[in-house]
């Protein structure tokens, strides 16, 4: 307890000038916190596709990704996420395309990874969406319900390839029981003993997601929802059980999805766990930023630092955030 009284103790002393500021700020955020995600689709050398309800977001082919990768590197960003925007002709009822060696995500993965060396971590998001004809995360039954164990079955198969393409982080986004396990046991098996897991272990059913889905090209074949499998938002409670079961099974980290609406979650996790804790600044706050600064509410760049920063007081290790090489300019100056 503070027993020094005003005028013995005024607070504002500290908050004074600028270097006295900097010296007793207790939150310090720098490019080395952010994780660049990309959206990566077929396509010649030079093609890109503008994103349209994520401004100032494309759609690259895999020359496009490299260019990034770099571009990354020399920004001190450590890590890009990669999704794929599946052909639709690529895209089936059993998501057969996940586990092929050969698809998008792996293809590019190798050429990163040729480019860039061990110079950028590479995480690969571990989920289905990208690969079904119905947009779902995982295989459906007959009655549309997501059935877990095939789906993890397939999971498996999809972060060992990715693994195998020269993954550095494999992230099981859909949510499924026990998936954290089984891959970790695969990975295992296969040698690939350094490969991370990111588990999305609180990924809640949240509305502000709709722009990545337009990005994947999940959006327009998306059939029902997803609270089958993805938290109800009410629900605090129930993200420390999701945590702490991706914890037992083998994750090295894990994910509050989204990111601002559940500061207290992230907080909390923390709290109990102390383990490394990431926020995903998802698409929906992405662009809501975008949208406030069009229409000034205030500048693009302070709304997006101080999300950021809140993220990291709230506890975070890092954020996944498609602002990554705006934020990493301004905090390199």
């Amino acid at each position: 307890m503070i027993s020094a009284r005003y005028p013995a103790l005024r607070l504002r002393r500290t908050r004074a000038s600028a270097w006295s500021r900097a010296l007793h700020r207790e939150t310090v955020l720098t490019p080395a916190d952010l994780i660049w995600p990309l959206f990566v689709t077929d396509g010649a050398v030079g093609h890109s596709e503008p994103v349209a309800s994520l401004p100032g977001v494309s759609r690259w082919a895999i020359d496009g990704i490299v260019a990034r990768a770099r571009e990354a590197i020399g920004l001190g960003i450590p890590c890009i996420a990669l999704f794929p925007n599946t052909p639709p002709d690529r895209r089936s009822d059993d998501a057969a395309e996940a586990s092929n060696p050969d698809n998008l995500v792996c293809r590019t993965i190798k050429a990163v990874r040729e480019a860039c060396g061990s110079d950028i971590g590479i995480l690969t998001d571990v989920a289905l969406d990208p690969y079904t004809s119905h947009g779902q995360d995982g295989l459906v039954d007959a009655r549309g319900y997501v059935v877990n164990d095939d789906t993890v079955s397939i999971l498996v198969d999809q972060a060992v390839i990715q693994a195998e393409a020269g993954a550095d982080i494999v992230a099981p986004s859909d949510m499924m029981d026990g998936r954290v396990h089984a891959i970790r046991m695969a990975l295992e098996m296969g040698g690939h003993t350094n490969v991370q897991i990111m588990a999305y272990a609180a990924k809640y059913a949240s509305a502000y997601y709709g722009p990545f889905r337009d990005a994947v090209g999940s959006a327009g074949l998306l059939k029902g929802d997803k609270a089958s499998y993805q938290m109800d938002p009410a629900n605090g409670e129930e993200a420390l059980r999701e945590v702490a079961l991706d914890i037992a099974e083998g994750a090295d980290s894990v994910m509050v999805k989204p990111g601002l609406a559940y500061l207290d979650v992230i907080a909390r996790v923390k709290a109990l766990y102390q383990v490394p804790v990431f926020a995903y600044q998802v698409s929906g706050e992405y662009a809501l930023i975008e949208a406030g600064a069009a229409a000034g509410i205030a500048p693009r760049d302070a709304l997006l630092m101080e999300q950021l920063v809140a993220f990291k007081r709230a506890g975070c290790t890092g954020m996944l955030t498609y602002h990554a090489p705006v934020a990493a300019r301004l905090l390199n100056g």
